[in-house]
């Protein structure tokens, strides 16, 4: 086997970039993104590669992101961020806020 590369690929903006290690193999390329552990591909091409680990950090991202929004939807549903909304309340009530 080859030298792992590192390659950066932007999920939706720069801020959002992660590090994908990419290496040729015996058959092709192999590639995986450390902090997205779901990402593991290969293919015949670097460049397939590529396409491939960027599409699946799409969706893992894309799924891990809509989890995140129904976990969030049923903890307001059920009232467990309502503290929240009392600490505001009371910080706007003593002051302690400012307009932006």
């Amino acid at each position: 086997m080859e030298q792992i590369q590192t390659v950066k690929i932007q999920y939706l903006d720069p801020s959002e970039t992660y590090t994908a290690h990419i290496q040729k193999s015996e058959d092709g390329w192999i590639g995986w993104i450390p902090e997205v552990p779901e990402v593991e591909c290969e293919e015949n091409t670097q460049e397939k590669l590529l396409k491939t680990m960027e599409s699946k950090l799409h969706a893992v991202l894309t799924a891990e992101w809509e989890v995140w929004c129904k976990q969030l939807e049923e903890d307001v549903q059920d009232g467990k961020l309502d503290h929240l909304l009392e600490e505001a309340a009371e910080d706007i009530r003593a002051g302690r806020c400012k307009d932006l």
